[in-house]
């Protein structure tokens, strides 16, 4: 994630004061004031509930000196943290669009006030009401296609390799014969994200394809090659995820993870007002 350290207006707050961390934006409602008095946001502090131009934002009150610029940057540099401030942001987001629409904001997505996110949610109003009547009804299905050869169908047992002259060509022998069960896994994980595409076509109502994940993020057996995200109409929920995932059904190391339904992370958040780059920190 790209974080930004400098604070449109104004030089970040000193240590003793409290900054405004923002969860989630949605209609102004009952909904979401009787939601916030009911949760625990980042450290255990409550959301509160800041309202503009018929929007809301899920607001906590937090200390400059651990979400200012330098303390924040401090905090996603340490995995453990990262993780529970992770946790704690999702389980706000996931509460709340459980009963209500909502637009998840991305990670430490921190103002220097609540007079700011008001701002923000008054400047920005067109834009916020036009996501969510585009997600309301709509869920997120993530999906990760990966190739194990490992996983493929056992080949036969290799002959012995013989010694002498003839050693090397044996060994040549099956080392090709490996190189080729790779290649044959990777084809087919590419065949099969292509049926994913033909098959969610005219069902979804988006799709976002991510980087692969690769070392500590990938905990799936195999290599992903494939790591996409789909906005889904809420009633075709179950319906989607058992097609996709019996893509995989007998195709010999190629398996599917299909994740969700979430929050539409994917396709809610809409970068700050003049930062192309999707910066975070405000």
């Amino acid at each position: 994630m790209s974080i930004r350290t400098d604070m449109p207006g104004g030089p970040p707050a000193p240590g003793g004061e409290q900054l405004s961390y923002v969860y989630a934006v949605g209609r102004e409602g009952p909904a979401l004031h009787g939601l916030a008095a009911r949760l625990a946001g980042v450290d255990g502090r409550p959301p509160h509930p800041v309202t503009a131009g018929g929007l809301s934002a899920l607001v906590s009150r937090v200390p400059a000196d651990t979400f200012g610029a330098h303390g924040l940057s401090a905090q996603l540099e340490d995995l453990a943290r990262l993780e529970a401030l992770a946790r704690s942001h999702h389980a706000v987001v996931d509460a709340v669009f459980a009963e209500t629409p909502v637009l998840p904001m991305r990670l430490a997505t921190v103002y220097l006030d609540d007079a700011r996110v008001a701002g923000m949610l008054a400047g920005r109003r067109g834009e916020f009401a036009d996501l969510l009547g585009r997600l309301e009804g709509h869920v997120e299905l993530g999906m990760k296609v990966y190739a194990d050869p490992r996983a493929a169908d056992a080949p036969a047992p290799a002959a012995p390799v013989p010694a002498g002259a003839g050693a090397g060509r044996a060994y040549l022998r099956q080392r090709q014969a490996s190189r080729r069960k790779d290649q044959d896994a990777y084809r087919a994980a590419s065949e099969l994200v292509g049926r994913a595409a033909q098959l969610t076509e005219g069902v979804v109502a988006a799709r976002v394809v991510h980087r692969p994940q690769q070392g500590q993020l990938a905990s799936h057996p195999g290599v992903n090659v494939a790591n996409e995200a789909y906005l889904v109409p809420r009633a075709l929920t179950e319906e989607l995820r058992r097609a996709l995932t019996g893509l995989a059904d007998r195709v010999p190391g190629v398996s599917v993870e299909v994740t969700g339904p979430w929050a539409p992370y994917s396709f809610a958040t809409v970068p700050p007002a003049g930062d192309p780059d999707g910066g975070e920190g405000r």
